[in-house]
């Protein structure tokens, strides 16, 4: 089953000026100090996000292109909070925040009595793509469309969209709102695991193995396993680590996530990414290359369902996809 492909946030400037530097984010953070700091956001601070991305999927797999920038960070309804760290991951389980003012329609309660405003989108004036692999034609621009860019109907992306290791950059020419700014990535190899079977098991590691991409690219591997997004997400594993081709998640992990509620088609996300960001006045911008994978992983005793035809009588199928 396909997640949503992901991100699109970005950032708004007060008035035109030169194009601001662009860093590599290196392991996808942090941006070097740049001499007109005054006049340009917190690195802390995402406020926009670029995303080529290859979804690795059979036969072929598919490919896009997305960007949006926006006056500030988009406000989350949910809060993420570490409940354990384990090496280069980390469970993490949702709360809901308490307003007891509602905030409305223009806002989202993002603590306890806090209310945040939600961020309007910006043009950056047109976009201009070099380094993506297309068909028929080997550079092409982006125009805003509702303030969000992505490849003119012309333009087909190939798949996957990039070279491992080849530069991608993205020039905004800026617009009445928006300085112009660069951004520079690079490509990255196609992801694949080379262990098959995937079965969570409580008190047992899950064992991730891949072919490592170029260590040129010094590429990142991000993980997220979530067993129970079809019954309201109770809880996921978060990784962050180094391209090297293998990562054991810890079976403390596993029987934590186990613990807090599974539902049916759970998924692992696995997805080696490549990040560079520049600033704004606003904050940090992002270009975000990756390839992405979403494979099925089985629990013991669990069976996965989308109507009553699929359980073994007397079991039926339940709203969060699982025969009980």
């Amino acid at each position: 089953m396909r997640r949503e492909a992901t991100l699109v946030l970005a950032a708004l400037i007060s008035a035109c000026g030169a194009a601001s530097p662009t860093t590599d984010a290196g392991p996808d953070a942090g941006v070097s100090a740049l001499s007109d700091a005054g006049t340009l956001g917190d690195a802390g601070t995402l406020v926009g996000t670029f995303q080529l991305l290859h979804l690795v999927t059979l036969p072929v797999g598919s490919a896009s292109l997305v960007g949006k920038v926006y006056d500030g960070p988009s406000p989350q309804s949910l809060v993420w909070e570490v409940d354990t760290k384990d090496g280069d991951c980390e469970l993490q389980t949702p709360r809901v925040p308490f307003c007891a003012t509602p905030c409305g329609g223009s806002a989202v309660c993002v603590e306890n009595d806090t209310c945040q405003a939600y961020a309007a989108s910006k043009p950056v004036g047109t976009v201009h793509v070099s380094g993506v692999l297309t068909t028929p034609v080997s550079t092409f621009d982006m125009s805003p469309i509702v303030n969000g860019y992505q490849p003119p109907a012309s333009v087909t992306l190939a798949v996957p969209p990039f070279a491992d290791a080849a530069p991608v950059t993205l020039v905004a020419d800026g617009s009445a709102s928006v300085i112009p700014f660069t951004l520079t990535s690079s490509g990255v190899a196609p992801f694949a695991l080379t262990s098959t079977g995937l079965t969570l098991i409580s008190g047992s590691p899950l064992e991730l193995t891949w072919a490592p991409g170029s260590t040129s690219t010094a590429a990142r591997i991000k993980v997220k396993l979530d067993i129970s997004h079809h019954g309201g997400t109770r809880g996921q594993v978060l990784c962050d680590t180094d391209d090297d081709g293998a990562l054991s998640l810890s079976g403390a992990l596993v029987t934590k996530l186990i613990n807090l509620g599974v539902a049916g088609f759970p998924t692992i996300v696995v997805r080696r990414q490549k990040v560079g960001s520049t600033l704004v006045a606003a904050g940090r911008v992002e270009l975000l290359v990756g390839s992405e994978l979403e494979q099925a992983v089985g629990i013991p005793g669990l069976t996965s369902c989308t109507a009553d035809t699929d359980c073994t009588p007397p079991q039926t199928c339940q709203t969060d996809l699982r025969c009980q």
